[in-house]
């Protein structure tokens, strides 16, 4: 009978009597994979995204990309070398669990030969499985697209992320119970076919006919299928979040109590972190294990009425090799360990640049929020600039008034004179109401020698170039002021409040789109530039030109740290309001932070400076382990 605990059983079974083979082979297609598989996968999907000769940094140039022929053909090629490689990888395990051979090594060399000599038909079994789900999923898409434009279309996407307003709601009452549909009808499909995998791997046959043979066997027992495969997704889900909570709250504690003598903390933290390493490396196996092999045992009860594989024979034994193998994977954690423990920077800085000013204590881009930063210790202030309809560059983050105002007209329709009528304070609160849009003059003006501008350029389609023109124009004329000012004073030690009249110099500015970079160096080389994207789609951003990259904090890794070092530029994370993440960015290695609590940020690198170098170690070990 097929049961959740008689299937549970078998699988933990037959994981503890092909341990060791099952281990091999892991580890031989690891060093496959790693080695040649991801690489080739890698290669081929970057270059071809190379070839669409534009950059991707955000969600609708991504959407844009994959809705064009091109793009539609990537993603497809993209899919199926991910589901070919997990197939591959499965089918191994499979044949391992099933195959009787005394010599776990040799098993597991032979069950790797005989996985690549069948992909064609696992290559073919990609194609027709993945490729009916996805056939599944075109018709919801383009209802979701649809549903999205009738209900949100006309609206701000900031402002529908900010606000959320009740077309928001509606939309997401209406697109819910088409998408549970679509999952009902997914989920089914899969269980129907779950034994397609093993199929073609033990008996070799086609796809299709694996596809039909599944069929059948499955025919009346879709609940119980449905029931193991929740059951064992649950416990591929909860291990790692379990084993990330015994090591961030059980043992991470236990550090601190440790003497703060090097000879002491630097081998027990290093012992810490291979540890973790090694429970992490079974954990990933264990799910990848357990997968393969609740696909082997249900093929074994509905084809061949045998509860589980056949153990090995009592004569079996590891082989050499397959303990050297295995004491590799301890020299690697080792190595790992104290390549990560090495990475930590015990002292280190970062920046503070105020998103919008304090924008949770004021008013966003009002002088309120930018006196707000400064007083907050910001190091630069990050504001909006735009133009209005008769040329002044003024400081507002949306297209629309609709957000902050409640008027659904854009911006550069209007005069300043007209502008200036509108209250942006009063949304905020009481205490600024009357706050009007401000000037980039006039923000230049109270910013003068008490803080810097990073100055986010939001043009209208076709005035980019129109904006940066009369962005720099207000730098020269803030310069012209300052060296005015100072051949005012006298004593050169009182000029201070003059602020720098190397204005350019001081003043970053940021941009969306990689080809304005070259538009305003010609204009003005030595600006500082930063280059805002919401991610990097690999192969489509030439890495050169810009001064600094501003990333979606979530978006940033090790990968894109090395990179900035490589190619000489600044990681600037966005928008990072939680000391949490501003730690872990910070550990990083990021060289600013943009947020809406700057005073936050000034506290926590403040403590972070008063840590010894052991709390400071404990610190970066935590924040590692959150990543």
């Amino acid at each position: 009978m097929l049961t959740l605990r008689s299937l549970s059983r078998s699988v933990l079974r037959s994981l503890r009597e092909h341990l060791r083979p099952l281990i091999a082979y892991h580890l031989f297609f690891t060093l496959l994979a790693s080695g040649l598989l991801l690489p080739a996968v890698a290669w081929t999907l970057t270059h071809l995204l190379g070839r669409f000769d534009r950059p991707i940094l955000t969600r609708a140039e991504l959407l844009d990309l994959l809705l064009s022929p091109g793009g539609v053909l990537w993603l497809l090629l993209a899919i199926a070398l991910t589901f070919l490689v997990l197939y591959l990888q499965q089918a191994g395990m499979i044949l391992v669990a099933v195959r009787r051979r005394d010599n776990h090594f040799w098993l597991a060399v032979v069950a790797l030969w005989q996985t690549l000599h069948r992909l064609p038909s696992l290559a073919g079994l990609v194609v027709v499985q993945v490729g009916a789900h996805l056939l599944l999923v075109i018709p919801l898409a383009l209802m979701l697209g649809w549903l999205y434009g009738v209900f949100l279309g006309g609206l701000d996407p900031y402002y529908v992320q900010q606000v959320r307003p009740l077309a928001l709601w509606q939309y997401l009452a209406v697109a819910t119970p088409p998408t549970l549909l679509w999952a009902f009808v997914a989920s089914g499909l899969y269980v129907r076919w779950i034994l397609a995998l093993p199929i073609v791997t033990l008996e070799q046959r086609a796809p299709l006919a694996a596809l039909r043979r599944s069929h059948r066997l499955t025919r009346r027992r879709t609940r119980a299928l449905t029931l193991a495969v929740l059951a064992l997704l649950l416990v591929i889900v909860a291990l790692p979040l379990t084993a990330s909570a015994l090591f961030g709250q059980l043992f991470a504690p236990l550090l601190g109590w440790l003497p703060e003598h090097e000879a002491v903390l630097i081998p027990t933290t290093l012992a810490y972190v291979t540890l973790h390493v090694l429970v992490t490396l079974a954990i990933t196996f264990v799910g990848i294990a357990a997968n393969a092999l609740l696909s082997a045992c249900l093929y074994l009860r509905l084809a061949h009425r045998k509860p589980h594989p056949e153990a090995p024979p009592s004569d079996a034994h590891p082989g050499r090799l397959a303990w050297a193998v295995e004491l590799s994977v301890l020299l690697f954690a080792v190595i790992q360990a104290w390549w990560i423990v090495n990475s930590f920077e015990l002292r280190d800085e970062v920046a503070i640049i105020a998103h919008r000013g304090s924008s949770l204590a004021a008013p966003e881009n009002t002088l309120a929020a930018i006196e707000r930063a400064i007083d907050e210790r910001a190091d630069l202030v990050e504001i909006d600039a735009r133009l209005t309809a008769d040329g002044e560059v003024v400081l507002y983050h949306d297209r629309s008034l609709q957000r902050l105002i409640g008027d659904p007209r854009n911006l550069a329709e209007l005069t300043l004179a007209e502008l200036r009528e509108f209250d942006v304070g009063s949304w905020f609160g009481d205490a600024f109401v009357g706050e009007p849009i401000p000037t980039l003059a006039e923000t230049f003006a109270i910013t003068r020698g008490r803080a810097a501008l990073m100055i986010d350029m939001k043009p209208e389609p076709g005035q980019e170039v129109a904006l940066a023109e009369a962005v720099i124009e207000a730098l020269h004329r803030e310069a012209a002021l300052r060296h005015a000012c100072r051949a005012t004073i006298e004593v050169p030690q009182s000029a201070a409040h003059c602020g720098d009249p190397d204005v350019v110099g001081e003043t970053r500015l940021a941009v969306a789109m990689p080809w304005l970079i070259e538009a305003i160096k010609l204009r003005e080389p030595d600006l500082r530039i930063t280059l805002l994207a919401q991610l990097i789609v690999p192969g489509t951003l030439e890495r050169r030109g810009f001064d600094a990259l501003g990333l979606r904090h979530n978006r940033i890794t090790e990968e894109e740290i090395r990179l900035a070092s490589h190619y000489g530029y600044e990681v600037h994370a966005w928008t990072v309001n939680a000391p949490g993440q501003m730690s872990r960015m910070i550990d990083l290695g990021v060289d600013a932070i943009i947020t809406d609590r700057p005073a936050r940020l000034a506290t926590l690198i403040e403590r972070r400076s008063e840590l010894s170098d052991g709390e400071l170690l404990l610190v970066k070990l935590r924040n590692w382990l959150a990543n």
